[in-house]
């Protein structure tokens, strides 16, 4: 089969490769479509380790062509993967936390993952998706899990009054299934005025550019007490400092976006004197694919909007590029693969 071959850190070619046989059980899929995020580039890049030869991609959806057992979506079947790799055996697989399996991984990091015209997966990973869902949009679909997974941890209620820093794709999709959840007030903070357009498009009550106003901003649209949840989503740690610095006495600040550092400066005396709740947020679960796509059959959560490139996937370097730089109208990146 044909894939995108990651050789070394920023040297990716198309490649033919052997095609993944339905061994040890084992689903095969023929991906159709899929999506490129940061976490891609970070793999690219030599930023994550990686072994080489090495195909990435994570966000895939496609056709299944071999079924690893009876249970699983028949031969022919549309399904989105579910990319995380987990036991079912160990304490964390036990207890529902099969997202912090030390056993498993993350197929396109930690095995070949879906940038190729085949990918094989555990059945437990594969599912079937609706007809009302696009080829198009359903690699989001992966990233809207992360994301229902975040909100569940952070117990997003009907009362509250939320704050979303950073209206990437992951912020967007924040914007939406909270108010999807039935989040009283949603604010969304960024500086591009066309992610800002987007947000208050699919849900957000209130849209803010970051400067000397915004606290001042928010707390007159929370009745001088700050937010009651705060959701990171930039990896940016002085957007981190910012979320603390919004939330109200006594209130939670998600982090769903990705931090490397490994030092630096956060008001944490804030952290004692407000008494603030951190939820950290990592991947999803099998239970999370489910909701989602029920989620987004009930008609609450748009997709489209977020898809702003469509490629072909022999242009993944291209991708990569693309994802490296800022660019003021650049969403997800969809990758066609026939």
């Amino acid at each position: 089969m044909k894939a995108m071959l990651l050789g070394a850190p920023n040297k990716v070619g198309l490649e033919e490769v052997e095609n993944p046989n339905a061994d040890d059980g084992n689903s095969v899929v023929r991906i159709t479509h899929s999506g490129v995020c940061g976490t891609d580039l970070k793999i690219f890049s030599g930023g994550i380790p990686a072994n080489y030869p090495l195909i990435m991609g994570h966000e895939m959806i496609g056709e299944v062509t071999q079924a690893g057992d009876s249970a699983s979506p028949k031969v022919g079947s549309r399904v989105i993967v579910d990319p995380v790799l987990y036991c079912g055996e160990c304490f964390h697989c036990n207890i529902g936390q099969t997202q912090l399996c030390p056993n498993g991984g993350l197929i396109g990091r930690d095995q070949d993952g879906g940038f190729a015209e085949y990918v094989a997966v555990p059945p437990k990973n594969v599912f079937a998706m609706p007809d009302k869902i696009t080829n198009q949009e359903a690699p989001l679909i992966q990233v809207l899990t992360t994301v229902m997974h975040a909100q569940q941890m952070a117990s997003v209620s009907i009362n509250d009054t939320v704050v979303v820093l950073g209206l990437g794709v992951g912020g967007l999709l924040h914007v939406q299934l909270a108010k999807a959840r039935g989040a009283k007030t949603i604010i969304g903070i960024t500086r591009s005025k066309w992610k800002r357009e987007v947000a208050e498009s699919i849900g957000a009550d209130i849209t803010l550019e970051p400067n000397d106003l915004t606290k001042q901003l928010v707390l007159e649209a929370t009745n001088g007490i700050g937010a009651d949840l705060v959701i990171e989503s930039a990896g940016k740690l002085s957007v981190l400092a910012q979320a603390m610095d919004l939330v109200r006495l006594g209130g939670r600040v998600l982090g769903y976006g990705i931090h490397t550092n490994t030092e630096g400066a956060l008001p944490f005396y804030d952290m004692y004197f407000k008494e603030i709740q951190f939820i950290n947020a990592r991947a999803a679960t099998d239970k999370d694919f489910s909701a989602c796509l029920e989620m987004f059959e009930s008609g609450k959560i748009n997709l489209n909007p977020l898809i702003s490139d469509i490629l072909p996937l022999d242009q993944l370097g291209k991708a990569m590029e693309m994802v490296g730089t800022d660019a003021p109208q650049r969403m997800k990146i969809i990758m066609e693969h026939y």
